[in-house]
């Protein structure tokens, strides 16, 4: 069974994120295929959402230590967006490039490894079951897993041109409850406190914050509050999204939150904040470089890389500390659409080339010298 088979079996079962049963039998395929070349799985159970697996390898003294990084969930609810089609030039379904076509990739790398040398030391393999909805179950035991590893390889898909993914935005979302005091608008406007006004103050300072020169939005998604046209409105909240391009910006953002939240720009009302940064910044940096240069020379090929104001669990690894590259999967794009699509002749040159970049860690025992 080739790739395009194997993307074809996991992609005709849905693996929306709530859809526990599902999500298992993905990934219960999966390790059927890894643990055909030697892989030992490691289930972490959850009892609302789809387990998270861990695949093991042997392991060596003194060789670096591999995670590669993937997730068994998308977005699709059962019924909405099934099946699996292709033509000539492309492969089309839920999941096809985000990411059951990345996680496709990274087996056939290691089945390549597994053919090689008869075996596959130091390289693991984690398949998460919650990206989709922002990886909150998972992202602790991702942090802590990621202090066993020195480099980490995550199959989002790749950029147009096969560019991989160098850096992030970090992302938080927060809710502002807000406060007010009720009153007839008629009879006692000036006895109320008005917590419609006092959000609408708020979304404007908050908005304001917004520097797009340093890579940093804020965007309030959805604000509610009041009871009728004829009352002052006692309560309202908002939601928000923060992204930001480096930690510097977190900090501002974060401080400047605090400050509007702690201020009342209406007399007499007050505000609580919740949420919390979900992903935090993944920065590129010098270590990086070295790794891309690395598989450059190993492969012979050149690779470009990028940028991306999307979040995935890339971010989660390099905040621990783990030098990461994301975006080794295929190419494709209308992911979270019922276009998804992943280009076929781009699956076989990542495969080919974390076929090479690993089998050199194999040799080796690194990847970079």
């Amino acid at each position: 069974m080739g790739w395009r088979e194997k993307l074809e079996r996991v992609v005709g079962v849905n693996s929306y994120t709530h859809n526990k049963a599902g999500v298992d039998r993905v990934g219960d395929i999966f390790a059927s295929w890894l643990e055909e070349i030697g892989l030992e799985r490691k289930r972490f159970e959850r009892e609302l959402i789809g387990d998270h697996l861990l695949f093991c390898s042997e392991k060596t003294p003194n060789r670096e230590k591999i995670l590669l990084l993937g997730h068994l969930d998308t977005v699709f609810p059962p019924g909405s967006f099934e099946g699996f089609e292709e033509d000539e030039e492309w492969v089309y379904g839920p999941g096809v490039c985000d990411m059951k076509g990345g996680n496709i990739v990274a087996l056939e790398a290691l089945r390549g490894l597994y053919e090689e040398f008869g075996r596959i030391e130091d390289i693991d393999f984690l398949l998460v079951s919650d990206e989709e909805t922002g990886s909150d179950d998972s992202r602790q035991l991702t942090r802590d897993l990621a202090k066993e590893y020195d480099k980490c390889f995550v199959f989002e898909a790749a950029g147009p041109q096969m560019e991989v993914v160098v850096g992030r935005k970090g992302i938080g979302t927060f809710e502002i409850a807000i406060e007010g005091k009720g009153a007839h608008a008629g009879t006692s406007y000036d006895k109320g406190c008005d917590a419609n006004l006092e959000a609408a103050l708020k979304l404007q300072k908050l908005v304001s914050l917004t520097d797009f020169k340093k890579g940093s939005t804020v965007n309030v998604g959805r604000m509610e509050g009041g009871v009728g046209a004829n009352t002052i409105s006692p309560h309202a909240k908002l939601l928000l999204e923060l992204r930001y391009a480096d930690n510097r910006e977190r900090e501002r953002l974060l401080s400047a939150l605090d400050e509007i939240v702690g201020s009342s720009y209406v007399e007499g009302t007050s505000a609580r904040l919740g949420g919390s940064i979900q992903r935090d910044v993944m920065e590129p940096n010098a270590w990086q470089r070295e790794l891309v240069e690395s598989m450059e020379r190993i492969a012979g090929v050149k690779i470009g890389t990028e940028m991306r104001g999307g979040v995935s669990d890339a971010n989660i690894v390099a905040s621990a500390g783990v030098v990461t590259l994301d975006g080794l999967g295929p190419y494709g794009d209308g992911d979270h659409t019922l276009k998804e699509r992943a280009l076929k002749r781009s699956f076989e040159e990542r495969i080919e080339l974390m076929r090479k970049v690993l089998a050199y860690h194999q040799k080796r025992g690194v990847i970079c010298g």
